[in-house]
């Protein structure tokens, strides 16, 4: 039986994961996004977990929505990849702050 216990073990993994890529990674933008993303996951892993544990629906209706907000900035964040890699020809985050005004 899966416990609450091993559910929020399992999305405090998730989420150190996340925030150990973003420490670590510092240079690929990409991989910002997804570590950005994957801590998003485990937010969403906690409220469905909650929502099972309380027996209500409430943490699944919002997982949705923050679902749709992902996908949003993911696609948004791609394509102002996209643009900057056509530009300076490099995803580095060393190299994208010459774009300061």
């Amino acid at each position: 039986m899966i416990t609450l216990a091993h559910l929020l073990t399992l999305s405090a993994v998730l989420f150190a994961l996340s925030i150990a890529g973003i420490f670590l990674n510092r240079k690929n933008v990409l991989l910002l996004l997804m570590c950005i993303e994957l801590l998003l996951l485990s937010a969403n892993f906690n409220f469905v977990a909650f929502s099972r544990y309380l027996g209500q629906l409430d943490g699944q209706v919002f997982v949705f929505f923050v679902l749709t907000v992902a996908a949003a900035e993911s696609a948004i964040g791609l394509a102002i990849l996209v643009v900057l890699f056509r530009e300076r020809r490099t995803i580095d985050v060393e190299d994208l702050n010459r774009l300061k005004g």
